[in-house]
């Protein structure tokens, strides 16, 4: 691994590649999505290299995982159904702010999600163990700020490599 990839990017660095990455005028990213593309890309990092791509972790909303650092920047402008572009990007991103690696676990996660929309998202990790198991003794309408374990994601998604 390069140098870089020993340290975690940042959640808003790969929440702008997220949106560069499907900047396509057929494609609907909403926050919804972009939420759960997220929530995928850190599950799957953690599967494979035992390690988060990011620091924040993610909350079991009612709408599935939710990282609230990322709902925070969107909230103001956006509802969880609003459409993200280009011009949502932070001022100061850079693609090179991920590492060559970085980008290509990004990428693949991509490949695997994008192609669902949000609600088909939301209804995935409803039927995943991390996101149940941190909503245990909520009913399904019911406001949820419990943390879902990265334990919890590295051995669900760890699992289901094999």
């Amino acid at each position: 691994m390069d140098a870089v990839d020993e340290t975690e990017a940042a959640v808003h660095d790969v929440c702008d590649y997220i949106i560069v990455r499907l900047n396509e005028p057929t494609a609907h990213l909403s926050v919804l999505k972009l939420h759960k593309l997220l929530y995928y890309v850190q599950a799957w990092h953690l599967a494979f290299f035992d390690k988060p791509l990011f620091g924040s972790r993610f909350e079991a909303w009612v709408h599935g995982p939710v990282n609230r650092i990322i709902y925070d920047r969107f909230r103001d402008t956006k509802s969880m159904y609003s459409r993200v572009t280009m011009r949502d990007l932070q001022d100061n991103f850079s693609v090179e702010k991920l590492s060559d690696s970085q980008r290509r676990h990004v990428d693949s996660v991509l490949e695997v999600y994008a192609e669902y929309a949000d609600t088909q998202l939301e209804e995935m990790t409803h039927r995943e163990r991390p996101w149940l198991e941190a909503r245990m003794g909520y009913e399904s309408n019911q406001r949820c700020q419990e943390f879902i374990s990265n334990d919890n994601m590295k051995s669900y998604f760890a699992a289901r490599l094999n």
